[in-house]
């Protein structure tokens, strides 16, 4: 399995995470995978063989081989089919928005079709473009030429949506909503309107997001799996805060989670970024 993370040009760094490329060969068969939200939305190329992504726990549908996925708030469940190799756009929760002319929340928990997003053309280029590309450098350079001149012909994002997110990402989610906006409730209802249209969610869902990312990272980086522990570093009101956080964005208890092979994808995004 290779996994590896490449930073953007400094005109994109304000939006785009990183851009990421993962190749994994071909085997007898290959497991089920669980994808944890993390408060991100990607562009994904997969260049290997078809990806299943199960919307139930035998149906599933084939991703799409040039599309956006959309803000997840539950636990994704992937599988491929064959040989992985995939180059991907990872953008900050505020970074899509630059580039749509639909509300964003309609792409939630979802792979949605380059094409449906774009003129037909200007995608199927872009999608042609990367396919032929002979190395990741060159994915990279297509694919800044495209949102570089696709930001020309947007608006820039709300300040207060971006300031939020800049707070909650620096405090690990550990800040209220209300605190940020000095308990104003005039501004809290419009933040959360610009919230659903450009990020997607509502500001406490990202929080509490980020929150939980910061202490599985916490869990993978460390020796020590202390619950009451990790739950009083992240600021949870107690252990059973934590544990239903938890569940609620795993989909199985910290005791299931610590055991279960399903997660090496997630585990292995986490500890690199």
């Amino acid at each position: 399995m290779d996994y590896q993370t490449f930073s953007p040009h400094s005109d994109l760094s304000a939006i785009v995470n990183c851009y990421w490329t993962l190749k994994i060969p071909k085997v007898g068969s290959h497991q089920r995978q669980r994808i944890i939200p993390d408060g991100c939305m990607e562009m994904a190329f997969i260049l290997g063989d078809e990806i299943k992504r199960y919307t139930t726990g035998s149906d599933y549908i084939l991703q799409p081989r040039a599309c956006v996925i959309g803000q997840i708030t539950e636990p994704f469940y992937i599988e491929p089919t064959g040989s992985v190799d995939t180059f991907a756009v990872r953008f900050y929760p505020y970074g899509f928005v630059h580039f749509l002319t639909i509300p964003i929340d309609s792409l939630a928990n979802k792979e949605t079709p380059l094409s449906t997003l774009f003129e037909r053309d200007v995608a199927l280029d872009l999608e042609e473009n990367i396919i032929q590309a002979k190395n990741t450098e060159m994915r990279i350079n297509v694919i800044e030429n495209f949102l570089l001149k696709m930001l020309e012909e947007r608006t820039t994002i709300d300040r207060i949506v971006k300031t939020t997110i800049d707070i909650l990402m620096e405090t690990r989610g550990k800040v209220s909503i209300a605190k940020i906006l000095n308990n104003d409730k005039t501004k809290r209802k419009q933040l959360e309107r610009q919230f659903l249209k450009q990020v997607g969610m509502t500001p406490k869902k990202l929080g509490k997001i980020i929150r939980m990312q910061a202490a599985l990272k916490m869990v993978l980086h460390q020796d020590s799996k202390n619950l009451t522990q990790i739950a009083y570093e992240s600021e949870y009101f107690d252990q059973s805060h934590f544990i239903k956080d938890f569940i609620e964005f795993t989909g199985s208890s910290p005791k299931q989670f610590f055991n279960d092979d399903s997660l090496l994808l997630s585990s292995l995004f986490y500890k690199k970024s």
